[in-house]
């Protein structure tokens, strides 16, 4: 692959957007992340990130290989760039670093920051069962194997892969020195420098074996849901001194304006997990015990199997359970008679405003190939889509909606198929709308009964489930406890309980 240099991957990280939207952001203010979504409807969309990683969320997955990197360790007569960007600092990283134990290759393009400020350090962007810590660490790789470069993999549904490292202040780190003794030669944006480069592996915690992965998203702007994250459990620790020179040296305006902004508190805030779960490569520790282990993409892919071109008319009766794996049945006993006393207190309704786009996005599936797993999403496009649909019902404002309309049923399949997900609610009628049976009617009507109260919606329910505009539920917002009030049951939740 041909080298990115700081200067491209500027133009990838910031003008790309520039190009679309014609919009600039920042972390706060007129044009801060509350108002990302009007410029960059992703930015309001389905799996993005960052979230909170509490003990709720995890699934033990045995099948983790520990993280391998290659061509890591770069000599000190290899030039580096590091530069302002106005968001972080950024060092470009050269095209023969790779991460090699995933099922694609995934080649190193830039690391960069995100941090706290010197009255409040706590910057990181991630949270483990809600601590935020100093500041985090992104090294950003795209897959190589499928995209010529890293402008072209941005916006792809299996486009980028990012290392995610906590920082705290505790002992020095002479990693760190390597690029934090020429800070002061960027304080301004957009200006660089060159470094020697130094062993970039020295900057990532000991154990590499041990990690959380989910599906999730940039977390600036224009914020693809693109990204496969593996935050490292083990944090790394610099000096005070050290996260002073990153959080008080540096200014988000260039050297010649009137009035400089510092750059700190560069992160963005939690979002919604959405029906996502997290993978843990380990089993001990704090809040693990009694995890879900994940099951066989095999055997979820069975399952989607049987939705798509199965007889639906038993699962109508309850019995959706069956296709979900050993371990189940035991979850489900002693539903049946909750199920058969519940009452649908609301109608299933089309997610979509417009049925011709649901149309178009099935066009590509012949029935029972699950493309979905194959295929990425390009979020351009889709956008462009979708944005001509809604400019052709005059409905341009309601774009940030339709798009996570859109968007949620494939990501979660997707996602689902990968055992980083649940398998929602929505992402079923989803699959069950190309096929419209009677049989299909009445399965929809039971899960909406699983989902609902005997008598009414309760308050959880009404606060995690609401209704959109289009009249179905917001496939984004549902709680995703395992047994939470008002929940729906756990044979909707195709996972297995660890011993």
């Amino acid at each position: 692959m041909h080298f990115l240099s700081f200067t491209h991957i500027v133009f990838i990280q910031l003008a790309l957007p520039a190009v679309l939207h014609g919009a600039k952001w920042t972390y706060s203010g007129p044009e801060g992340e509350h108002h990302w979504p009007k410029h960059y409807p992703y930015c309001g969309g389905s799996f993005q990130s960052p979230i909170d990683i509490k003990s709720e969320l995890l699934r033990f997955d045995p099948t983790l290989r520990p993280i391998e990197i290659q061509n890591y360790n770069l000599s000190p007569t290899e030039q580096l760039t590091l530069g302002n960007n106005g968001h972080s600092v950024q060092i470009s990283l050269p095209s023969k670093m790779y991460i090699s134990s995933l099922p694609h290759r995934y080649t190193a393009a830039q690391l960069h920051f995100h941090w706290g400020s010197s009255s409040r350090p706590a910057g990181s962007e991630h949270m483990v069962n809600s601590r935020q810590y100093a500041a985090e660490m992104h090294v950003v790789h795209f897959n190589s194997d499928k995209y010529p470069n890293m402008s072209m993999a941005v916006d792809k549904s299996d486009g980028l892969a990012v290392l995610g490292v906590l920082i705290e202040v505790g002992e020095f780190n002479p990693a760190f020195e390597h690029f934090l003794r020429f800070i002061n030669g960027i304080k301004y944006r957009d200006q660089r420098v060159q470094v020697p480069g130094f062993n970039i592996r020295a900057l990532l915690p000991a154990r590499l074996d041990e990690y959380f992965r989910y599906d999730g998203s940039l977390t600036t702007p224009p914020c693809y849901p693109s990204v496969l994250w593996t935050l490292f459990r083990n944090h790394v620790t610099i000096s005070r001194k050290q996260f002073l020179a990153l959080s008080t040296t540096l200014y988000s305006t260039h050297a010649q304006d009137s009035a400089p902004m510092p750059l700190n508190g560069n992160f963005r805030k939690l979002q919604l997990t959405d029906s996502r779960v997290v993978l843990v490569s380990f089993k001990e520790g704090r809040g693990l015990q009694g995890t879900l282990t994940v099951t066989s993409p095999l055997t979820r892919k069975q399952i989607v199997q049987q939705l798509l071109v199965g007889d639906l008319a038993d699962l109508a009766d309850e019995g959706l359970y069956k296709l979900l794996p050993s371990g189940s049945e035991k979850l489900h006993a002693g539903k049946k008679k909750d199920l058969k006393n519940q009452q649908t207190v609301a109608k299933s309704k089309q997610q979509m405003l417009s049925p011709s786009l649901w149309k178009k996005s099935q066009t590509n599936r012949s029935v029972g190939k699950l493309w979905l797993a194959e295929d990425a999403l390009c979020y351009v496009s889709l956008e462009h889509r979708v944005f001509h649909q809604l400019k052709q019902s005059h409905a341009e404002n309601q774009l940030v909606q339709a798009l996570r309309d859109v968007t949620f049923p494939e990501l979660n399949l997707k996602s689902y198929l990968d055992c980083k997900s649940d398998l929602a609610l929505p992402t079923i009628r989803h699959l069950l709308r190309g096929r419209p049976t009677d049989e299909a009617f009445e399965l929809d009507r039971s899960l909406t009964k699983a989902l609902m109260n005997k008598k009414h919606i309760t308050p959880a329910i009404k606060k995690s489930v609401p209704v959109t505009n289009y009249g179905g539920f917001s496939p984004a917002t549902v709680s995703r406890k395992p047994h939470s009030q008002g929940y729906p049951h756990p044979w909707l939740l195709p996972m297995e309980w660890e011993d």
